[in-house]
């Protein structure tokens, strides 16, 4: 079976460092999903705008080829799982699965809310979310059993801060107070960075506070 992607998605993160472990954990960060010219149909959207959820089945575009097992960074790198008892990128067909909230659609774009991927992520097809078949209050979770929480408090000075348009400032925060650090990385000293919205924002961690000292 050969697949091709019907979109891709722009997002705030040029670079993986930072991007949420997964979807829904930062409500407010926005994604565009922009169809391929050949399925920018406003006739195959019909119908999408009654739902308030929806699956991307996406490609991981960086991913390096597949591994048994893997080193799930929650579990602080130390432990090894077998591939299928994660949502580790390498696997042999690299292939993601997040839930997103729907922002819009217009002109065959998507707007979305919540979205863990890399800016410019092949979209391989959509499907609604269904809340009577996907979610399972009762299911078990592994290892991943609960939300990663926003365990860190973060210090940004304003005008740190005021660099950032306004609808992106609270979305930052939120990515920065779930420590996008590997867990087994703490090393106080260390400076950290990514981009985020097209500024480079750099940090350090000291303890469970999490400083930014520059955004450019």
């Amino acid at each position: 079976m050969e697949i091709t992607p019907i979109a891709h998605i722009r997002t705030e993160f040029k670079e993986k460092f930072g991007i949420p472990r997964q979807s829904g954990l930062v409500k407010g960060l926005n994604g565009t999903i922009v169809f391929e010219p050949a399925f920018r149909q406003a006739e195959a959207l019909r119908g999408l705008e009654d739902y308030s959820h929806l699956w991307l089945i996406w490609g991981f575009s960086q991913s390096r080829g597949w591994s048994p097992t893997v080193r799930p960074p929650r579990l602080g790198g130390n432990v090894r799982l077998g591939v299928f008892a994660t949502r580790a990128p390498n696997r042999p067909n690299p292939l993601g699965l997040s839930a997103v909230e729907i922002e819009g659609i217009a002109d065959g774009v998507i707007q979305v809310r919540g979205a863990d991927l890399l800016d410019g992520t092949p979209i391989y097809d959509i499907k609604p979310y269904l809340p009577y078949a996907d979610c399972i209050p009762d299911a078990h979770g592994g290892f991943a059993n609960d939300a990663p929480e926003q365990v860190l408090e973060v210090q940004i000075a304003d005008d740190l801060l005021s660099r950032l348009p306004e609808d992106r400032r609270g979305a930052l925060v939120q990515v920065l107070a779930l420590d996008p650090r590997p867990s087994y990385q703490d090393d106080p000293e260390r400076v950290y960075g990514f981009v985020f919205a097209g500024f480079e924002v750099k940090f350090r961690v000291v303890g469970n506070v999490l400083t930014v000292v520059s955004v450019g």
